[in-house]
């Protein structure tokens, strides 16, 4: 016999009619080819460090216009193993902008350096190049760019200060693949850059992975050996290394992804530029912006609002599907506490994640549907 506990499945489940992000339709789009890469490895029995991941390093390398890739297993991992191949560690310190996902900063304390946050630009949501020179000091050893959103930040004059205190510069590129800055590809645009394929990316795996370009032979060769237990030559291990390697599945997978990435990204900048275009001036709504040297690839669409959860509640009613990315900076997250940061350090930032809420966004969105958010955004507090 049931219980009825006077609870209706409505009151549970709220039908969502449009959602953030639908990967479904995105593997029906390539109509058997995955499938077909994956048999290929299968038939071939080869899982580790193959040819499928050798020929995505090749074609991704070539894509983001450096010399090399490495593929390995997470964004997380990529950002991890720039940092400790440049000797970055204890008693180091390494820039990060205070506003963006905590794995910039996990990269920093994995490799047993102090992340030491700037805050961002509440136009761009990137970090702020102008307040970055005032937190250097003789323990700095690196700027890490994150390009949030998928949004390039404003490289050059990173590029300029880290010139002049002699630091590395280390692009967070895991929402940005095919970004560009003044012309130049996102992955180019520092001394190493880490990508993240997490499913939901613009390249997207079916799985975790992650890889690391560069012009810098030496970095390459040490990365290469440090994501293989420390070996390049099986059982002969040069260093104490780990074991971050992309496998030959997510390779294939990729490999046929990356064919339609300049697609989707053109169908993502279509989404952006309507939702632009119908919120402009929408009362109460801010908007991302975009500078003239940015060509964004709008990884997720990030408005703010000061009545966010009132805003959320009318879409959610209408079923329309939101995100927040993130809605708690990393230096006021317990992992953190450590570090001594406090309610009101980032005001900018802070006030950010109070107010940003992600709209649907992805290649598979289709305008008629941006139209209707944009109908009901419009309508909120009428």
């Amino acid at each position: 016999m049931k219980q009825n506990l006077g609870i209706k499945m409505s009151d549970i489940k709220q039908k969502v009619k449009i959602q953030f992000l639908d990967l479904s339709k995105g593997f029906l789009e390539f109509d058997g080819e995955l499938e077909s890469a994956v048999r290929g490895v299968m038939r071939r029995g080869s899982y580790i460090l193959g040819e499928e991941v050798e020929a995505f390093e090749e074609e991704f390398a070539r894509f983001c216009g450096v010399k090399y890739c490495v593929g390995v297993s997470t964004g997380l991992d990529a950002l991890h193993l720039i940092l400790k191949a440049y000797g970055i560690g204890k008693g180091d310190e390494v820039i990060v902008p205070a506003h963006t996902f905590i794995a910039t900063w996990l990269a920093v304390s994995c490799s047993g350096a102090v992340p030491v946050p700037v805050e961002c630009d509440e136009q761009t949501y990137n970090i702020n190049p102008s307040l970055i020179e005032s937190k250097i000091t003789r323990r700095t050893k690196a700027i890490i760019a994150v390009h949030l959103y998928g949004q390039p930040a404003d490289t050059d004059p990173i590029k300029k200060i880290a010139r002049k205190k002699k630091l590395k510069v280390i692009e967070d590129a895991a929402q940005a693949h095919g970004a560009k800055y003044k012309g130049k590809p996102v992955g180019s645009l520092g001394d190493a850059a880490a990508f993240s394929f997490y499913p939901a990316k613009n390249l997207g795996a079916l799985g975790d992975g992650g890889a690391i370009t560069t012009n810098d032979r030496k970095l390459y060769e040490r990365i290469k050996t440090l994501r293989n237990y420390g070996s390049q030559i099986k059982y002969r291990h040069e260093v104490k290394g780990f074991n971050c390697r992309l496998d030959e599945l997510q390779a294939a997978i990729l490999r046929i992804k990356l064919k339609r990435l300049g697609e989707w990204n053109k169908r993502r900048r279509k989404v952006a530029g309507t939702y632009l275009s119908r919120l402009a001036g929408a009362d109460g709504f801010g908007l991302p912006s975009v500078p003239s040297w940015s060509d964004p690839v709008w990884h997720l669409f990030v408005i703010h609002h000061k009545r966010r959860k009132a805003v959320m509640e009318v879409l959610k009613k209408r079923g329309i599907q939101t995100l927040i990315h993130y809605p708690i900076p990393p230096h006021l997250q317990k992992a953190y506490q450590d570090l001594g940061y406090r309610k009101g350090d980032f005001p900018v930032t802070e006030r950010l994640c109070s107010r940003i809420l992600s709209l649907p966004m992805g290649p598979h969105l289709s305008l008629k549907d941006v139209d209707f958010v944009c109908g009901v955004l419009r309508q909120f507090g009428h």
